[in-house]
């Protein structure tokens, strides 16, 4: 029995209440480059009582097969990131996965790719899926090649999908298969 199930190497998968979901959210809305990365929506500072508020809401209305996380360093368990499997009880046996390592400073070292890999060990193994999917922006090149680092295949984009910065740029989708995950984990 795996009794680690939510731990990696760096760190560890815990449950967050909406309160502190907002508290962080609103930290890191104001690294514009972190929203760029992490997400579609416009860029723009959060405040956490609202933050929080929404988060609330949106647990309230999750269906089942929503599983959120934060993410928490094992070294000093200072809460770090976020994350999450979405639509993951379909009858395809498939779920959408989302990660933002909201501190800069740790940016590049190896977190989002260990949390990430906690995620799928959660998902091919807890959860009994059969494949897992992601969408990124063509911009992010870092975490394009952390998810090809774990296996994850580029599956297609929507060219032009999307304005940063006065460009247009690709939505990338990408995804990987449990024996695929396995094999890479072997």
């Amino acid at each position: 029995m795996d009794n680690q199930l939510l731990t990696g190497k760096l760190t560890r998968l815990v449950a967050g209440d909406p309160d502190k979901f907002g508290e962080l959210n609103a930290k890191w809305s104001h690294d514009s480059e972190f929203f760029m990365l992490f997400d579609s929506d416009p860029v723009m500072v959060r405040d956490a009582k609202r933050s929080g508020q929404f988060f609330r809401e949106r647990a309230e209305k999750e269906r089942p097969g929503a599983f959120p996380f934060l993410v928490q360093t094992l070294e000093d368990e200072r809460l770090i990131g976020e994350g999450g499997l979405w639509n993951a009880l379909s009858s395809n046996r498939d779920a959408w996965v989302s990660i933002g390592i909201g501190e800069r400073e740790l940016w590049g070292k190896g977190y989002g790719s260990d949390a990430l890999n906690v995620m799928l060990r959660f998902a091919f193994r807890e959860l009994n899926l059969h494949r897992v999917n992601l969408v990124t922006f063509e911009y992010n090149r870092r975490a394009i090649r952390a998810y090809e680092k774990l296996g994850f295949v580029h599956e297609g984009k929507i060219r032009g999908g999307m304005r940063r910065s006065h460009q247009r740029w690709a939505i990338v989708f990408m995804g990987i298969l449990r024996d695929e995950w396995e094999s890479a984990n072997r």
